[in-house]
């Protein structure tokens, strides 16, 4: 399902127009700079809990010494932050079944 998709049937479930189901799918989800709730919420490091689907979090992976595979060479590798999403039991439970 791609984004036009999601909105065509948010629109439906909501009696929404597929315009407006758009927007608010934009507000929620999108990933540019100072828009998107949740990407808003990430870039603040708080986490973003819907209760039975999951948890969106961001984690810090400190910085480390790596190998390149095909030398053997020592490199470093950057620290980072970055995006996960831990599902709740609920959803678990009904993808597994």
């Amino acid at each position: 399902m791609n984004k036009t998709e999601f909105a065509q049937k948010l629109a439906k479930k909501a009696g929404l127009s597929q315009a407006k189901a758009l927007e608010i799918v934009d507000i929620i989800f999108s990933a540019k700079k100072g828009e998107g709730i949740l990407a808003v919420e990430l870039d603040a490091g708080r986490k973003v809990t819907i209760p039975g689907f999951g948890t969106f979090g961001s984690k810090k992976r400190a910085a480390r010494t790596g190998r390149n595979p095909s030398t053997g060479a020592v490199i470093p590798i950057a620290a980072k932050k970055y995006v996960f999403f831990k599902p709740g039991k609920t959803l678990r439970e009904r993808v597994s079944d």
